[in-house]
Order: structure tokens, then sequence, then C-alpha cells
């Protein structure tokens, strides 16, 4: 890790460990109400993949290829929806 990337890690450390109340926004320009609504909620947010083998039917594999490119994150697409509404009904 580079020297600039480390000081600035301790700096967020710093911050994030900090309450609301004592961190000073008096730099920060306004916002308005068009701001949030021109908001995307996580559009940079970039989740931790991880590599690993999975067995997975054969049938099943092929309908994910028969799509065209990009049959892994489909298949990642999938899961994630199966996890959340799982995660809603409980």
């Amino acid at each position: 890790m580079s020297k600039d990337s480390e000081t600035l890690r301790k700096e967020l450390a710093a911050l994030a460990a900090k309450p609301e109340s004592e961190i000073n926004f008096s730099d920060l320009p306004p916002t308005t109400e068009q701001d949030w609504h021109d908001a995307v909620r996580g559009q940079f947010y970039r989740p931790l993949k991880q590599q690993l083998t999975v067995r997975i039917d054969v049938d099943v594999l092929e309908w994910l290829k028969s799509e065209g490119k990009g049959y892994q994150g489909r298949l990642n697409t999938i899961l994630r929806t199966a996890m959340l509404a799982k995660a809603r009904h409980r």
C-alpha cells in the first residue's frame, strides 16, 4: 500500500469514528431538492466478488449461455434477486 493511500485510509478511519455532530460541514455547498431528485442510490457501489467453483445442472448452464455473453453476471443477478426476496419475507 502506498504512503498516500495509507494516509488516506487513516484519515477516513478517523473521520468514520467521529460522531456526526463533531464533523464540520461548513465548506459543503448547499443541496437542493433537485439534487436529491436526480441522485442514484448505490451508483458507485460495487460488491466484492469471490471466485469459486460450483456445480450447475447442464441444462441450466446451457440456458444461461444461450442468452449470450454475460451468463455469469446473469446468474449472479438471479441469485441476488432470490436472496433479496427471501430476506424480505423474513
